[in-house]
């Protein structure tokens, strides 16, 4: 391994070279796999001592993400450093940004981290969004509202994820209540859309301003948290184009360097709305894994490598199947069901305990159709779940 700061290492990083990640969860995990896979030493900083990412990696430092200490010593380990999750602190991002290569940049991760400044962002790169209203004070509600409408959805403007921190009204009193049950904190509240579709683009960016993006995947959520992701999407082309046209003009803005997801929504009429983007590989981006030439883990370390993008091309229909600690209440699933199907591909994230909404792996269905691939799909999730 590299004992001397990456600033000193020119570009590309090639296999022998150093790696750091910043957060030790599954997709700490998935990012860890493939740059061993690609002949990398890896480094994941992460507080768990049995957090996902660090059972694999070449070497685990325990510590809190704002430990000074710490993060000196990764940065004089690592060749370049990425991370996992949005809500690492900015600030960790950018110490570590003073003396070695870390994508995304800490100022991109600002924008990803609030979701005020987020949709101020993308309106201002040309993207449209839902309408909304900011609350950060009980006296911003009745303007709120009248900009949002009813029904409308609160959502917490930091540290809200898989329908954490949201809650949907129909009445200002109902929106008084969720502002004060979400602890008061400054929300943003936005009209709830009559949805025909979400979908998303993830896509990567290199250093040079190249962007390869993967196919659009098509989502459906239960309870704020991703069910599946289909691939190809059944949107319109057009739609499908617009979208990858979008994600990259934000990635421009940006000014990006690394994988970011781009999460949209398709309304009944047909317009095209950002939600909200994701500064790192995204859930909805798992079934490249399999379905895809690539994956957005191995782009992942291409670009933070200043490595060329490999291809993104599909290469057969498939669904993502989100698995969640719920399915282990009764034991473990019935995984005889799910390995008699040669067409699904199981992907577990090794964490140490069940908890109900919590994403413990997710399985990739293969077929020749959208069609087939949804049916198997259907059809192991119910034997999986021993119905």
């Amino acid at each position: 391994m590299n004992a001397a700061a990456s600033h000193t290492q020119p570009l590309p990083l090639e296999p022998g070279a150093t790696l750091g990640v910043l957060g030790g969860g599954q997709l700490g995990r998935m990012f860890a796999v493939e740059a061993l896979r690609m002949g990398y030493f890896v480094v994941v900083l992460d507080p768990d001592p049995q957090s996902p990412a660090g059972l694999i990696a070449t070497r685990h430092l325990q510590a809190a993400f704002d430990d000074r200490d710490a993060l000196a010593e990764m940065a004089a380990q690592c060749d370049a450093i990425t991370i996992e999750f949005e809500n690492i602190p900015a600030d960790s991002v950018r110490y570590l940004g003073e003396t070695t290569r870390v994508t995304p940049s800490a100022a991109c991760i600002e924008v990803a981290q609030d979701r005020e400044t987020e949709k101020q962002f993308a309106s201002r790169a040309g993207l449209k969004t839902a309408p909304y209203g900011v609350i950060k004070q009980r006296s911003d509600i009745d303007a709120a509202c009248r900009v949002a409408g009813f029904p409308c959805i609160l959502k917490t403007s930091r540290l809200g994820y898989d329908g954490k921190g949201q809650v949907v009204c129909h009445a200002v009193a109902e929106v008084e209540a969720a502002f004060e049950s979400v602890g008061s904190v400054p929300c943003v509240l936005e009209q709830r859309i009559d949805l025909a579709m979400e979908i998303s683009v993830v896509l990567c960016r290199s250093d040079n301003g190249t962007t390869t993006a993967f196919p659009v995947a098509e989502n459906r959520h239960v309870n704020g948290i991703l069910d599946v992701s289909v691939a190809p999407a059944s949107a319109d082309e057009s739609l499908q184009q617009l979208a990858v046209d979008s994600a990259v003009k934000l990635s421009e803005a940006l000014e990006y360097v690394g994988v970011m997801a781009v999460e949209f929504f398709i309304s009944a009429d047909g317009e095209l709305l950002v939600n909200e983007m994701a500064p790192r590989p995204h859930n909805s981006g798992h079934f490249t894994l399999d379905a895809t030439e690539t994956s957005q883990f191995e782009q992942q370390v291409r670009m933070l490598c200043g490595l060329p993008a490999a291809s993104c091309r599909l290469l057969t229909p498939v669904v993502m199947l989100n698995l969640l600690g719920d399915r282990w209440q009764n034991g473990e699933p019935a995984w005889s069901s799910l390995y008699a199907k040669p067409e699904a591909r199981l992907h577990l994230y090794a964490k140490a305990a069940a908890r109900a909404g919590r994403k413990m792996g997710h399985v990739n269905f293969l077929s020749h159709s959208r069609d087939s691939a949804m049916t198997l799909a259907q059809t192991v999730s119910d034997q999986l779940s021993g119905q």
